[in-house]
């Protein structure tokens, strides 16, 4: 049996892969076979051949920052005339329309504000629950220290603040690589990889789930992808062990770098390389029962693919994106063409909500998958 053989063996009979085993993968070249048993060890949480899918809509709601990251073509820098922040009603007529064509979450990022109390987020989120029924998977860590900063409360008396005030789930960015050499060369001003899990664990204490993401292409090694899974796995084990009020991170997603626009020449990961980060991710982190495509950075057809990699959902429909985006890379899907591609790809979709409990399965060519069309 070969060294590859018995590292995928091990890995789908449940014993934990190494940092060792995560390098020897990562340097195969049998891309198809680590695929084959990441889509078994994805079989293992979810046997069902569902794809899941939520509908949510990106709110960017300013672009002034002042942490002025080398690979975001998204920024402006404070008083800048380009620079924005959305009014109250524009983020409210944002949310109904959301709400209209079935929409059950809202990812509410922006810049990184040093004009903006931690007063302002407070009262916006109490005002948007006021609203709305609708779930908020908002706000980074980096902007999570900045109110910390702003306001002079530990990490866990601002998370507790928020998540009071309206802030159900906190996403994943900002991870970028959790490895403070990569950080220190794209975003030196987003603090250490220690601070970006204190904040996700701080979450997870007073009872918000989270997701966990990683972007490659940055001139990472094999070993600093496998160390960050292995960071992020530890970080869920301590929240299983330790029985926070939380599932601690409910997912987990690969992104690819996009070099276009920005400030960080870099040589673009291919599909390949995704595909293969993604298969070993879904082998390391045991603990994470969730994984999403990544169709917004390398398109549909290869967020199709992914489903044969270890993914289990589709992400989300993303209704508005401005980040990856404004770095010249632009992948609309609309909820037609990701049932299609779910389907396609041999799964029957489902709508989800951020917890990702199933709210709707769509039977192809059933009544009720042909009035959601239709409705959205």
């Amino acid at each position: 049996m070969s060294q590859i053989d018995q590292i995928l063996n091990k890995a789908l009979s449940g014993e934990r892969l190494t940092l060792e085993d995560g390098v020897v993968l990562f340097e195969s070249d049998e891309i198809e076979k680590i695929g084959q048993a990441a889509n078994k060890k994805m079989l293992q949480f979810h046997p069902d051949p569902i794809t899941t899918f939520v509908i949510g809509r990106n709110i960017n709601y300013t672009n002034f920052c002042d942490v002025y990251c080398k690979f975001c073509a998204f920024y402006r820098p404070p008083g800048h005339e380009e620079g924005y922040v959305l009014p109250n009603e524009v983020i409210f007529q944002k949310i109904q329309e959301t709400l209209d064509v079935g929409g059950t979450e809202i990812l509410m990022q922006g810049g990184v504000n040093p004009d903006l109390p931690f007063e302002y987020y407070l009262n916006l989120l109490k005002e948007i629950k006021q609203r709305f029924d609708i779930h908020m998977h908002s706000l980074s860590t980096v902007e999570i220290r900045k109110m910390k900063e702003m306001s002079g409360l530990p990490y866990e008396e601002v998370l507790k603040q928020l998540h009071e005030a309206g802030l159900d789930s906190l996403p994943g960015a900002g991870a970028e690589m959790l490895i403070d050499r990569i950080r220190n060369k794209v975003s030196r001003l987003k603090g250490s990889w220690r601070e970006w899990m204190d904040i996700h664990q701080a979450a997870h204490k007073v009872g918000m789930n989270t997701t966990a993401t990683m972007v490659i292409g940055f001139g990472e090694t094999f070993e600093e992808r496998v160390l960050h899974m292995l960071r992020v796995r530890e970080a869920q084990d301590e929240c299983i062990h330790n029985k926070w009020n939380s599932a601690g991170f409910l997912a987990y997603i690969t992104w690819t770098f996009q070099p276009e626009n920005t400030n960080y020449k870099q040589e673009k990961a291919t599909p390949e390389d995704y595909l293969k980060t993604l298969a070993i991710s879904r082998l390391m982190i045991d603990n994470i029962p969730n994984f999403q495509a990544s169709w917004v950075t390398l398109g549909a057809e290869i967020g199709k693919k992914s489903l044969e990699y270890g993914c289990n959902d589709f992400g989300s429909t993303m209704m508005e994106e401005n980040v990856v985006s404004a770095a010249g890379t632009t992948h609309k899907v609309n909820i037609e063409t990701i049932l299609r591609l779910i389907r396609e790809a041999g799964k029957i979709p489902a709508q989800r909500n951020t917890a990702y409990e199933t709210l709707k399965v769509f039977n192809e060519g059933s009544s009720i998958d042909k009035d959601f069309i239709m409705q959205n």
